[in-house]
């Protein structure tokens, strides 16, 4: 997965060159109100058109589930991009994707001019890698380039199955960079090597934990995952958040920390309060208790002082970090301390420190340490599955070297 054809090795002059970008952005009344993902593809984009290729851009927008509905179609997209761009992304309005006006758009296309097809997602066939819609995509193009780590953990049409089609597959320059990072981090890393865990739930990392505690030299568990392990040690936990189907496997990726020789920390502190906030960022009474004397009739919504000392310490000598998942409820001001005092610690260190997407990334950019990671991962269940270390079928389709 880790030696793909990239934009940098193919020639694109003349050719037509359909693009799957991730431009699955947030939308209010027709209004974009997070770009980050149109400015990440545009380094792609300008290379394809500054090399002579006919830019054909593609993406899917939301969950229409096959068929066209007006509030997510890419046309406000296209708008924007003209504007990012510096010249004209002309949309090709088709309620079948590759319809008359696509064809007709591609049929008169220039050298380095661009177009941008409706959303990949009115069309059934799309999530389930149908063979009629692939063969569509790829009578379009000559050549195809797959810049969307976000969906590269799926199979569909827009990224796999046209490159299977497409006389030759390359990746673009954002895939490019999460092959090097999380690949890199996973299968090479600088040591030593400490991997953060954080989010709600045990059952969503799994193999995540279990394939970092084989690479890793220390693992940092946070969030409300934490509560499982706690519970697996026999504490008291109160209403905390509790996988009470994965107490076994928590107490065996103890076990196997140890026979591996690995670090595992858990929280030494908690930061309690009667209940969930609701709305999650009300003001909320909390205290913190040591984990192991948290009362049956509190919950635990974020990582207490001391610990965050001690996961910024464990932090401080490392060389790679790769982290995902908040250490706490980071929605509110009160219960953010935990993942301030994480991403702190990361903008601190001279490691290469590596965001895995999703709620992290979120959490890093909105407290505003965002400028100060090596690489924040642009697909949340993506990287997860990276980390996991599970082929994505969006990288393997690509050409190799």
């Amino acid at each position: 997965m880790l030696n793909k054809k990239s934009v940098d090795d193919i020639q694109v002059k003349g050719k037509r060159v359909l693009c799957r970008c991730d431009f699955n952005v947030p939308l209010k009344e027709g209004q974009i109100t997070d770009e980050n993902r149109l400015t990440a593809a545009l380094p792609t984009i300008k290379k394809l058109v500054a090399d002579g290729g006919k830019v054909i851009l593609c993406s899917h927008l939301g969950k229409p589930k096959g068929e066209p509905k007006p509030e997510l179609s890419l046309a406000p997209v296209a708008k924007r991009l003209s504007e990012l761009l510096g010249q004209e992304v002309k949309f090709a309005a088709d309620p079948e994707v590759v319809g008359p006006n696509a064809k007709a758009a591609v049929e008169a296309m220039k050298d380095g001019e661009v177009i941008l097809l409706e959303n990949t997602r009115y069309r059934g066939e799309e999530t389930k890698n149908g063979e009629a819609f692939s063969k569509d995509l790829a009578s379009l193009c000559d050549v195809f380039v797959n810049d969307a780590f976000g969906t590269a953990h799926r199979a569909h049409c827009s990224n796999v199955g046209v490159a299977e089609l497409a006389a030759e597959a390359a990746v673009g320059y954002l895939m490019q960079k999460e092959i090097d990072f999380l690949g890199n981090a996973v299968n090479s890393p600088e040591r030593p090597f400490v991997a953060i865990l954080g989010g709600a739930k045990v059952a969503d990392k799994l193999n995540v934990i279990s394939n970092l505690l084989e690479k890793c030299d220390t693992l940092i568990i946070g969030g409300g995952m934490a509560y499982t392990f706690l519970k697996a040690k026999g504490y008291e936990v109160g209403t905390s958040l509790v996988d009470d189907e994965k107490i076994d496997y928590c107490k065996e990726m103890m076990a196997k920390a140890e026979k591996l020789g690995k670090k595992l920390l858990l929280p030494v502190d908690t930061t309690i309060a009667d209940a969930f906030p609701n709305p999650i960022d009300a003001e909320i009474s909390v205290s913190v208790v040591p984990s192991d004397a948290i009362p049956a009739n509190k919950m635990g919504l974020d990582i207490g002082t001391k610990t965050a000392a001690l996961y910024a310490e464990a932090v401080k000598s490392a060389k790679t970090v790769v982290w995902n998942g908040p250490m706490g409820v980071f929605e509110n001001p009160i219960l953010a301390k935990g993942t301030i005092a994480v991403a702190k610690s990361l903008a601190d260190t001279d490691a290469t420190t590596i965001i895995g997407g999703g709620d992290s990334a979120a959490a890093v950019n909105q407290l505003g340490f965002g400028d100060k990671m090596s690489h924040i991962s642009t697909g949340g269940g993506a990287s997860l599955e990276f980390l996991e270390g599970k082929d994505l079928p969006g990288v393997v389709a690509a050409n190799d070297k």
